[in-house]
This record gives C-alpha cells, sequence and structure tokens, in this order.
C-alpha cells in the first residue's frame, strides 16, 4: 500500500486532500489532535489521535505505516487570533513542524509537502504575485508559515530533505459529492459566512468599500478545495519521480471581489445580509496569485473556473439538512 501521512486530514483543506489521495490509489494516514478537525472527516483511512508536539508518537507512527511522503497541514491559521495570540502560532506552527521534522529525521523519511500560504507575502501593490514576490508578512500566521519554509529551504540545500511548499489564495467551496465540507469553529471565511447571514446567521460584515478596486471591496483569488487537493497530488508525484524542492503559489489568477460574491450569492437564491465595517488592518486590496509555475511544472490546473460552479457546491453543504 503507498501511505502517504497526512497532518490535519481531519480538517478542511487536509480531509478533501486525504479523499484525492484515496481515489489516486494512496492511502492517507491522517495524524490529527482534533482541536480544530472532525473525525468524521477521516473517512478514507486510518485516524491516529496526537499531536505534533509529541515527537514520540509521531515516530512510532512513522515506523508503523512507514509513509513514502508527508503531506503537512496541522496548524493554528487564523489571522486574527495570531496577532492577539502570536506565542500560540509560534508554538504550534513552528514547534509542531520542527517534532514533525525530527520524527521524519529518524526514521530516513526525506519527502515533505507542506501547506503555505500566501499571508507569506503580506501587503502588495501587485494585481497578480508570483512567487518571486517579496516575502513580507504582517501578523504572526504568516511570519510562522514562512519561519517553516525557510527552515525546509536550509534543510534542502543541504541534501536532507525534497520539499514542495503550495502557497494556497483563497480555499473556498466543498466536496461535489457532500461527503465533507468546511466547518470552522468560529468561522471566519467570507462565503460560509455570507451563506450564514440568509440562514439566520448574523449579518455579514463586508470590510472596506472604498479600496482602489472596481467597486471599492477586496479582490481575491478563489481556489475550489478539490483543485487543492489534486495539486497535492501532483506535488506528490513530482516528488516521488525525483523532483526538486520548489515553492509554488496555488490560485486561479482571476480575482473576484467581496461584491461580487455577494451578487453571485444571490443569483444563485442566497438572500446574503449585510452591512459596511471598517477595514482590516493588513487587508491588501489585491491578492490573486499568479499560477504560471503551478501550471507549468506540476502540469496543474483548476478544474473549478466558473466562481458560480465553486459556489453551488458551497451551498450545498451549507444548506444541507
Amino acid at each position: 500500500m503507498k501511505n502517504i501521512l497526512v497532518t490535519g486530514g481531519a480538517g478542511y483543506i487536509g480531509s478533501h486532500t486525504c479523499k484525492a489521495l484515496a481515489l489516486a490509489g494512496y492511502e492517507p494516514i491522517t495524524y490529527d489532535n482534533l482541536s480544530t478537525g472532525h473525525a468524521d472527516a477521516v473517512k478514507w483511512g486510518p485516524l491516529v489521535t496526537g499531536d505534533l508536539h509529541d515527537t514520540q508518537k509521531l515516530t512510532a507512527c512513522l515506523d508503523q505505516y512507514k509513509p513514502l511522503v508527508v503531506i503537512h497541514f496541522a496548524a493554528s491559521a487564523y489571522v486574527g487570533e495570531s496577532v492577539i495570540n502570536p506565542f500560540k502560532y509560534y508554538q504550534n506552527n513552528l514547534g509542531g513542524s520542527l517534532s514533525l521534522l525530527e520524527a521524519m529525521r529518524s526514521q530516513s523519511l526525506d519527502k515533505i509537502i507542506f501547506s503555505s500560504t500566501c499571508a507569506t507575502y503580506g501587503m502588495t501593490d501587485l494585481q497578480l504575485i508570483d512567487e518571486a514576490c517579496p516575502q513580507q508578512p504582517i501578523n504572526p500566521y504568516g511570519k510562522s508559515k514562512l519561519m517553516i519554509e525557510q527552515i525546509l529551504a536550509d534543510l534542502s540545500n543541504q541534501g536532507q530533505l525534497k520539499q514542495i511548499s503550495l502557497r494556497y489564495f483563497n480555499a473556498v467551496g466543498d466536496d461535489e459529492d457532500g461527503e465533507i465540507g468546511e466547518r470552522h469553529n468560529p468561522e471566519t471565511h467570507l462565503i460560509p459566512l455570507a451563506i450564514s447571514s440568509a440562514l439566520e446567521g448574523p449579518e455579514l460584515k463586508i470590510f472596506g468599500t472604498d479600496y482602489q478596486t472596481p467597486d471599492g471591496t477586496a479582490v481575491r483569488d478563489y481556489l475550489h478545495v478539490q483543485d487543492i487537493g489534486k495539486a497535492h497530488i501532483l506535488a506528490l508525484e513530482c516528488l516521488l519521480s525525483g523532483g526538486e524542492s520548489n515553492f509554488i503559489n496555488l490560485g486561479t489568477g482571476k480575482g473576484h471581489s467581496v461584491k461580487e460574491i455577494i451578487t453571485c450569492l444571490q443569483e444563485l437564491g442566497i438572500s446574503v445580509r449585510a452591512n459596511k465595517a471598517p477595514r482590516r488592518a493588513g487587508d491588501p486590496a489585491f491578492l490573486v496569485a499568479n499560477p504560471l509555475k503551478a501550471n507549468t511544472l506540476l502540469k496543474w490546473q483548476p478544474e473549478y473556473t466558473n466562481i458560480k460552479d465553486i459556489l453551488k457546491t458551497a451551498i450545498a453543504w451549507h444548506t444541507k439538512a
């Protein structure tokens, strides 16, 4: 069996990637402490309940399952919380990753795919961000992810491992079969909050309506979570076939504003209730990927290219009985 260890595999992106792995003929081994993940989202392989800081348990898990590659999602991932509680983010994200790398070294496992983020770029005036864009993160979440990237680069430069770090832009949507979906507590993402506002939830806050964008609201690159899962399969196969270490953006290359998302949801029958709110500190006007490197190096193309098709999967998940 072609085992792959997936840290954080009970979470939103992790569980969708586990399904993609299973469909591609791999056996995903989920390692998750279930602090934010969901045990019932682990459907395509075994669940090992454990914390990343438990190096001994991680080592035993690696010894038992002998995975070919590690896919590393497990992390604290709320930008606002990271500003309020930076120590938690450095301890969990950086400390947990070091523990994982120590366990991998003890088992001579030298291939890892890292879940990174466009938050490593920080504020930028570029309307299309490529991998050469300076990385100047402005919050502890982005800084912790960049630190891990730098550690992986150093280890790779010394020939101690091969790594591919995937910098996601905005992950959205849900499993088209309705088996798993987005469940965060608290929820901070635009699309679930917009749908919730139409289902007796609180009004959606539009943070900033005075950006230098066509309609004044912030523009983001929305990428379906299943397309992210498929990118991990391609990155995995790249490493297994002898590919070199790399840092790669994942995005569609097309941006949509907050108002555009609301309009599309309304056209799909979701009566979004929203009100204006001040800008949040550190939110750039545009955050859109240049996906050329993923397209050429991984031969990856998103299958969901129409925002309404993405929104339909989210509506189906969030409105099901």
